[in-house]
């Protein structure tokens, strides 16, 4: 029984072997097949085939901001017209560009045109919610201090864009200049409203 069998001891070197060799060669595939599916899913890329919405937010604030201003400057009073404008050009068409943006992993078109969206909707909330009975009517300072902290956002803005392309510098700028100008002339209006109440105080 001590004796050892040469014959056996090859027949169990060469099944020693033979499985030593199956299991390398299952190793090797499995790495394989790992590989493959590694490369397939690095290979795969998802192209984004949606339109540009930047247009869409821009011209939905511009157009908006444009009709203001004529009303701003006399040339009509403020009707349902520039209200329907800031509703639902100004306000829903920049949220969905917005929206979009945020779809194209573009964090900066996100933020502006859903913030300027939301502008346009709190504004147009400011002048229909006394009308409805739902508050009181924003006093000059208030309004003085709102258009003071949106030009405020927009100057910020304004600071993003210089590592972005000059057009949008110069549309940021525009409206930095639009919103401080804007402030100023409601904080000039209140002035004048204090000075004449201060006057016919004297009188009384």
């Amino acid at each position: 029984d001590g004796i050892r069998d040469p014959h056996w001891d090859r027949v169990r070197g060469d099944v020693y072997k033979r499985q030593v060799a199956t299991q390398s060669k299952r190793k090797r595939e499995i790495m394989t097949l790992e590989e493959v599916r590694k490369k397939t899913i690095d290979s795969l890329s998802l192209k984004d085939t949606t339109a540009n919405p930047a247009p869409l937010g821009l011209l939905g604030f511009g157009l908006t901001t444009v009709l203001l201003n004529f009303h701003n400057a006399g040339f009509y009073e403020l009707n349902t017209m520039i209200l329907a404008m800031g509703i639902f050009y100004g306000g829903l068409a920049q949220i969905i560009a917005g929206m979009m943006e945020w779809k194209k992993n573009n964090t900066f078109g996100t933020t502006a045109f859903t913030s300027y969206g939301l502008f346009w909707l709190s504004l147009v909330a400011l002048i229909l919610l006394p009308s409805l009975g739902l508050g009181t009517a924003t006093s000059k300072p208030a309004m003085a201090a709102y258009f003071f902290m949106w030009g405020l956002f927009t100057f910020v803005m304004f600071l993003a864009t210089l590592r972005l392309n000059r057009a949008l510098q110069f549309v940021f700028l525009s409206l930095t200049i639009l919103s401080v100008s804007y402030t100023h002339l409601r904080a000039h209006e209140t002035r004048e409203d204090l000075v004449c109440r201060l006057l016919l105080e004297k009188k009384k």
